[in-house]
């Protein structure tokens, strides 16, 4: 298995990113934070699970280890292929998703396009005891607080993907009552 390639981007095609490594060019299709990885330009390492059928060979790139490990779990969940687990694990950070899992939230992942109300479902049940243990109650923001706080704002009208992205901007260590009020003002 070729679990991590070093190289310079080559080219971007509609399929990926191109990465020559010592002369070879490998087709990566890549998480959007590796992509940006590699438009800093110069030698840069791609994590990468390479996924074999009876018909292709296709890699698929990741920023780090974490992104790669929740795509990992989500390709085993029922009905869950390659270019899905990439498009989930592209919507946001891998620390993002794990918490939607275990706060047992399909809506996160029904925001996602090509993801429905069942799949969304699936994930959240089939994922919660690989995913329990990784959230803490009052860890900074990233437990139950920072849902209390997304309710709060989805109750003033915000939808499910415009509090978490508001929230996200907003420091994580502030108390719950100042993070909606800033993010209520959208600054960061």
């Amino acid at each position: 298995m070729i679990s991590r390639l070093r190289g310079a981007p080559a080219a971007r095609t509609a399929d990926g990113l191109v990465l020559d490594v010592g002369g070879v060019g490998y087709l990566v299709a890549a998480t959007p934070s590796a992509l940006r990885r590699c438009d800093s330009g110069g030698e840069v390492t791609v994590e990468t699970y390479l996924h074999v059928r009876e018909d292709t060979l296709q890699l698929y790139g990741f920023a780090d280890a974490a992104e790669r490990e929740l795509f990992l779990l989500l390709l085993g969940v029922s009905g869950i292929g390659p270019k899905v687990a990439l498009a989930v694990v592209s919507s946001a950070a891998p620390a993002e998703l794990r918490r939607a899992i275990a706060l047992e939230d399909p809506a996160r992942f029904q925001a996602i396009p090509g993801i429905g109300k069942k799949t969304a479902e699936r994930i959240v049940l089939e994922l919660k005891g690989s995913i329990a243990g990784a959230i803490e109650p009052n860890g900074g923001g990233a437990g139950v607080s920072g849902l209390v706080e997304r309710d709060a704002l989805v109750e003033l009208g915000y939808s499910v993907i415009e509090a978490e992205q508001a929230l996200a901007t907003v420091d994580p260590e502030l108390p719950a009552q100042e993070r909606v009020r800033l993010a209520l003002r959208g600054v960061a």
